[in-house]
């Protein structure tokens, strides 16, 4: 019998789960504002999803409808680096994300921008544009909180 591995190839050991009111709604919206690829669906009778799987930039989501009591919908936070944020937030928004903030160079090194999808979910979408030594990110933020 072949050794199986505790975590199976193609997954990390933690890999957000997203719990939908509308699974479908929430897997089309990530293809169109995130590029996702669907890999697994199962459906249910009635049209539930009793488990999906989407990859982001290599990194698996799993989701499901909702099914109370045992797995209400819940809502996360998720953190999205890509290569070009301003260009993803702009099709984040226009797959019908609602927007929290417009991208942003922040003090830490990056540029962020955050939405919400139409599950309630809210998405940190970030592109690393500075390396930042940790005396500098306390430098600038002492600065940041002084002002």
């Amino acid at each position: 019998m072949p050794d199986v591995k505790p975590i199976p190839d193609g997954y990390t050991a933690i890999t957000p789960y997203l719990i939908s009111e509308d699974a479908g709604n929430l897997i089309n919206f990530l293809a169109k504002a995130f590029g996702s690829v669907e890999r697994v669906r199962m459906p249910m009778p009635g049209g539930a999803i009793g488990h999906a799987e989407v990859v982001i930039g290599g990194a698996v989501i799993m989701l499901s409808s909702a099914m109370p009591p045992d797995f209400p919908a819940t809502k996360s936070a998720i953190h999205l680096y890509v290569e070009d944020v301003d260009s993803i937030y702009r099709q984040a928004v226009k797959a019908g994300a609602a927007s929290l903030a417009e991208p942003e160079d922040q003090f830490y090194g990056e540029r962020m921008a955050r939405v919400a999808d139409p599950a309630g979910n809210t998405w940190l979408i970030s592109t690393h544009i500075e390396d930042v030594s940790e005396e500098e990110m306390s430098r600038r933020m002492e600065s940041l909180f002084q002002g």
